[in-house]
């Protein structure tokens, strides 16, 4: 059982997280819950397979959900396709025209050894010309990956904004045991929730996953010991490196743009309080000097300034300041009573938030520059935002009945999807930079 002194610094070191939640570890499916109805319609039609050869992975299928899940694309059923040409030559234009078809994609894959050619072909139907043709070369166990580069680069070619479906993403659940006790994982995944690998795992609370700039690290918080630390894992060593253990807490780390320090919260000196951490000495410097819970530090793009939560008015808000420490902290929110979990977009021109009104929280985005605030979800528990490396999404976890889910909402509110286990909950989302 949780001591008092450790359910505190859980509720500190993560202001936002209303209930820690036990959860099922299972395969993130996706649910579209809602689309743009003035979406590119695009048709993308099976692949040729090799010769005498039934892949394990359908090539077009997955590009298709890819397209299907950003937003920007209407992608046409397979029993509404008239021909399934996989060659260039074979198309016809005039039939995909007849319905209504602005892109066509069409492909094949073929064998050499052990070795799986990937040749994609993207058309624009109307002007009857091809868009872009791209060859790639794997293995087997790196179908799905090769088909996700092929729907980042029609994307690409056809909005100008790239694409996330070779980004990965990580989060926390928890399965009871034999016993009744919780085991709690810090999982990574493909953008999508497929493929999930658990990095960490404990009998005790994690929560606060982030990505260092490069994506070979992630930084987190356990209680694995006890007490709250900061651990930082190496990726591909499966090295983790215990960075922050002082007494009190040690929570919410987030990685300054160079990937050489951390900003966390810590209350050793007995307030909660923003530090940066140099990782190359574990060296402190403290930002914040305020008699309030200040925590949730996020860092601009530029790593000049420093996002952070703070009840320093009374309720939580969320307010900025240099990143050297010289310079007073500026307000930043005040639409709604409770602000809390910011995050700045790629661009730094934005922030991303939890956002509570009478007791309904709903993530919001606030412009910087315009001072435009607007909610994007419905609430009533929606939390732990994080923005896509293209900034044109943002993944959050959320209630939805029983459960809670991950759930993605795109930047104008219109587009949103459900990544949900087969049974259980989830939480803590963090979307990884691009490679």
């Amino acid at each position: 059982m949780i001591k008092l002194s450790k359910k505190i610094a859980v509720l500190l070191i993560s202001i936002t997280s209303l209930i820690y939640s036990h959860v099922v570890q299972a395969e993130l499916t996706i649910e579209i819950t809602e689309g743009v109805q003035s979406a590119y319609e695009i048709a993308v039609v099976p692949f040729a397979a090799p010769q005498g050869e039934q892949l394990a992975s359908d090539v077009a299928e997955i590009i298709a959900q890819d397209l299907a899940s950003c937003g920007y694309f209407n992608v046409l059923a397979r029993t509404a396709m008239l021909t399934h040409p996989t060659q260039p030559a074979q198309v016809k234009f005039r039939n995909w025209a007849a319905i209504g078809q602005d892109y066509l994609v069409i492909g094949s894959v073929t064998k050499d050894n052990n070795l799986y050619h990937l040749q994609m072909s993207l058309f624009d139907v109307y002007k009857k010309e091809q868009l872009k043709g791209l060859r790639i070369t794997v293995d087997a166990a790196s179908l799905v990956m090769a088909a996700h580069h092929l729907s980042d680069a029609i994307s690409q070619r056809i909005t100008g904004i790239p694409g996330v479906f070779t980004t990965r993403i990580a989060y926390v659940t928890s399965l009871f045991d034999a016993n009744n006790k919780p085991l709690y994982k810090l999982q990574v995944a493909d953008y999508d929730g497929a493929n999930p690998t658990s990095i960490a795992q404990s009998k005790e609370p994690i929560m606060s996953p982030a990505w260092s700039p490069d994506g070979q690290k992630i930084a987190y918080v356990s209680f694995e010991n006890k007490v709250s630390e900061i651990f930082v894992q190496t990726l591909n060593t499966g090295e983790s490196k215990s960075v922050a253990k002082y007494k009190g807490i040690n929570g919410s780390p987030a990685w300054s743009p160079d990937g050489k320090r951390l900003a966390v919260t810590l209350s050793k000196d007995g307030n909660s309080d923003i530090y940066i951490l140099t990782l190359a000495d574990l060296s402190l410097s403290k930002l914040t000097h305020s008699r309030a819970i200040d925590t949730e530090a996020d860092w601009s793009p530029d790593g000049r300034q420093i996002l952070f939560t703070s009840d320093r008015g009374r309720r939580p808000q969320i307010y900025m300041m240099p990143s050297n420490g010289q310079g007073r902290a500026k307000r930043l929110t005040f639409d709604g009573n409770y602000n809390a979990r910011g995050a700045f977009s790629a661009d730094g021109k934005s922030i991303v938030m939890v956002q509570g009104t009478q007791g309904n929280y709903r993530i919001a985005v606030l412009d910087l520059v315009s001072g435009a605030n607007t909610v994007l979800t419905d609430g009533p528990l929606d939390e732990s935002p994080s923005f896509a490396p293209n900034g044109q999404a943002i993944i959050y976890a959320r209630r939805k009945g029983d459960n809670e889910v991950l759930s993605t909402v795109s930047l104008d509110g219109q587009t949103k999807l459900d990544l949900q286990h087969a049974t259980g909950k989830v939480r803590e989302p963090a979307w990884a930079p691009a490679k």
